[in-house]
């Protein structure tokens, strides 16, 4: 008997693929995410963006999972942001539904149909009229507030392109970079928040602008152990989730690392930090291709 035979390397192989990432899937869009991708995917109808678009690009990329670790380590930097997360959001009691929420929000905005989008956008509208209270600092805030939405935009925009130029296997070129800028400001307009980047430029201009804003409170750092030492996740998964969060780490600027007491070194970064990034990104993307592979098999069934 040959060995072919005897190991049919390609079909365990692809079941393997297809098992890690419809359990990837699970954890970022939930039990439900085919019906979800089926509603978001299937539904025809005017769309704001195409695949050839650098936004849909870089949101369907495995580069948003490192680029997500950054983007939330960077947000809970703003003591108001931060105080709405603590106080609204029951990330540690529901990490997973947060992020699911999160993920299903990007989607809809980047890869549905207008009508879902502006559906979504509005239901996030909703919510964000009933969070309010007060920061470390005792000073009131309001998540619909135009000035704090644009902080969470501008930090979540820096963080995924970051990482896209980073990770992908095609990284932008400068003009498709302001161009997927511009493009991620159209659902944060239409969310309430007033001037959003165009370009990379504006984008940085506008990050350095909150500087005097942010400080690491006693939340964000114990959100930032929460999400770097003590995921909800078995013990055997984890070594793979802190390889994405070194590449996180590694798109993180590096004055943010410093205030939140996180690994700064360059050397840890280029030595350490990125390579696992490069590693866990691009495993994440084999895992996700195949259940890509595997739903295209269905629809044409």
């Amino acid at each position: 008997m040959s060995i072919t035979s005897e190991v049919p390397v390609p079909v365990s192989v692809g079941r393997l693929q297809t098992a890690l990432g419809s359990a990837l899937r699970a954890r970022v869009a939930g039990q439900d995410a085919s019906v979800r991708a089926a509603r978001i995917w299937d539904t025809p109808g005017e769309r704001w963006f195409t695949e050839d678009d650098p936004v849909w690009r870089v949101h369907a990329d495995a580069a948003m999972f490192p680029g997500g670790v950054a983007a939330l380590l960077l947000q809970m930097l703003h003591p108001m942001a931060m105080a709405g997360v603590a106080g609204h959001s029951g990330y540690r009691g529901d990490p997973w539904g947060r992020l699911q929420r999160t993920s299903t929000y990007l989607a809809a905005t980047t890869f549905g149909t207008v009508e879902h989008a502006l559906e979504t956008i509005g239901h996030v509208r909703d919510i964000h009229e009933r969070v309010r209270g007060k920061d470390a600092l005792g000073r009131s805030y309001h998540a619909s507030d135009p000035h704090l939405l644009r902080w969470v935009h501008v930090a979540e925009v820096r963080s995924f392109l970051q990482a896209y130029q980073a990770f992908a296997r095609r990284p932008l070129t400068e003009d498709e970079a302001d161009t997927y800028v511009a493009q991620a400001g159209v659902s944060a307009a239409h969310l309430g928040v007033l001037d959003p980047p165009g370009s990379v430029a504006a984008l940085e201009e506008q990050l350095l602008a909150y500087r005097g804003e942010l400080a690491a409170t006693e939340a964000a750092r114990d959100a930032a152990r929460f999400l770097l030492t003590e995921p909800p996740l078995p013990v055997a998964t984890r070594p793979g989730y802190w390889a994405i969060a070194a590449g996180g780490l590694a798109v993180l600027p590096r004055w943010a690392r410093v205030e939140l007491g996180l690994p700064a070194s360059p050397a840890l970064s280029r030595t350490l930090l990125r390579p696992l990034g490069r590693a866990s990104t691009s495993t994440v993307r084999w895992a996700m291709a195949g259940v890509a592979r595997d739903r295209e098999q269905d629809a044409a069934a």
